[in-house]
């Protein structure tokens, strides 16, 4: 069952699902890549593939952190200091060595909708780094003795989806402009990568203080 977490929780997650929603990544460069040699609607083929890919993690990490609640809270309140540690990690890399985007345009022979939707789910359940990110990340939302913490992250997993759709949406849309600004503007990726650091280094500090107490 899906259940709805406090407000202060849901306003913390959305800002970090925009932030990584607007970070330069193989996602983005799929969606835009697409967009720009295929048209529009392969691009958001890509994402709602991409989409499906994040459903089916959340889903992965609501049935295992389940199991791991029950079987042992100790072992969730370790997995959540991990995650704390590799979002640290993962603002320092994006500092270190910034966005990874690299969209092509290029003509070429029309892939079908569905083949688009298959490469963006692809992108997605193949990525070990995605996998890892959101078994470390969606846990610093819950309490591991809340009892409806299954419920609580079943509900952030599909409110990533629907938050980043509207920030996604206008990329794909004006993939020549995004594409240009990010390609002939460095400093725009690197105010973005230092954004990515600055609020997982919160998130990840926000959690190391609470596990201390």
């Amino acid at each position: 069952m899906i259940v709805v977490p406090d407000t202060a929780i849901i306003v913390q997650f959305a800002v970090a699902v925009v932030v990584l929603a607007v970070t330069p990544g193989p996602d983005m460069t799929l969606f835009v890549g697409r967009a720009l040699s295929e048209g529009r609607a392969a691009g958001l083929a890509c994402f709602f593939g991409a989409s499906t890919g994040i459903l089916i993690h959340t889903i992965m990490v609501v049935v295992g952190l389940s199991a791991l609640i029950v079987a042992s809270p100790s072992a969730f309140l370790a997995l959540k200091i991990v995650g704390a540690g590799y979002l640290i990690w993962l603002a320092v890399q994006a500092i270190r060595q910034g966005s990874a985007f690299s969209p092509v345009k290029k003509a070429g022979q029309g892939r079908t909708l569905f083949a688009n939707w298959v490469k963006g789910v692809g992108i997605n359940l193949m990525n070990p780094k995605i996998i890892l990110f959101y078994m470390t990340f969606l846990p610093q939302f819950v309490s591991a003795s809340d009892p409806q913490a299954p419920g609580k992250l079943m509900f952030l997993g599909l409110m990533s989806i629907l938050v980043a759709f509207p920030v996604v949406l206008p990329m794909i849309i004006a993939a020549d402009g995004f594409a240009a600004l990010l390609s002939k503007s460095p400093k725009v990726t690197r105010i973005v990568d230092w954004l990515f650091a600055g609020v997982f280094s919160a998130f990840a500090v926000k959690i190391l203080m609470t596990q201390t107490k």
